[in-house]
């Protein structure tokens, strides 16, 4: 039982819960975006993803900087090494989203909604991890 109060104590905070909600936006904010260029405007899923990605990343940055890392300073040192961080990590998991989105959709021709959300999960895991340890510490 010790064991599951200090884990909960540890991933259940201020930050987890603020990043889980900013995440959650981001993956809206994202999916809405794939949907109109892929749906509404015909675009292929790769470019449908590229235009999503910079959509969100642009809201992920200025959200996790203020409300889940409160990341005080808006020096332009600061905010340059940022999102240096940022969109490098965040260019990593566009990779892993294009190839999870190419093969599931385009190869498999599974749902594109869910093989999104999906997708987004998976790279919502990993961004976290990447902004924790290396970008906002």
């Amino acid at each position: 039982m010790d064991l599951i109060q200090t884990l909960f104590e540890k991933f259940v905070n201020y930050e987890t819960i603020s990043y889980l909600v900013v995440g959650v936006l981001t993956t809206i904010i994202s999916i809405a975006a794939f949907a109109g260029c892929y749906r509404k405007l015909k675009m292929s899923t790769v470019v449908s993803n590229i235009i999503s990605w910079i959509i969100a990343v642009a809201f992920a940055y200025v959200a996790n900087k203020i409300f889940v890392f409160q990341s005080p300073s808006w020096e332009m040192a600061v905010v340059i090494k940022e999102l240096i961080g940022f969109v490098s990590a965040r260019l990593l998991t566009l990779g892993f989203d294009i190839a999870i989105i190419y093969i599931t959709v385009d190869k498999l021709h599974w749902n594109d909604i869910l093989c999104k959300i999906g997708s987004n999960v998976v790279v919502m895991i990993v961004n976290y991890v990447a902004s924790k340890l290396f970008i906002f510490a």
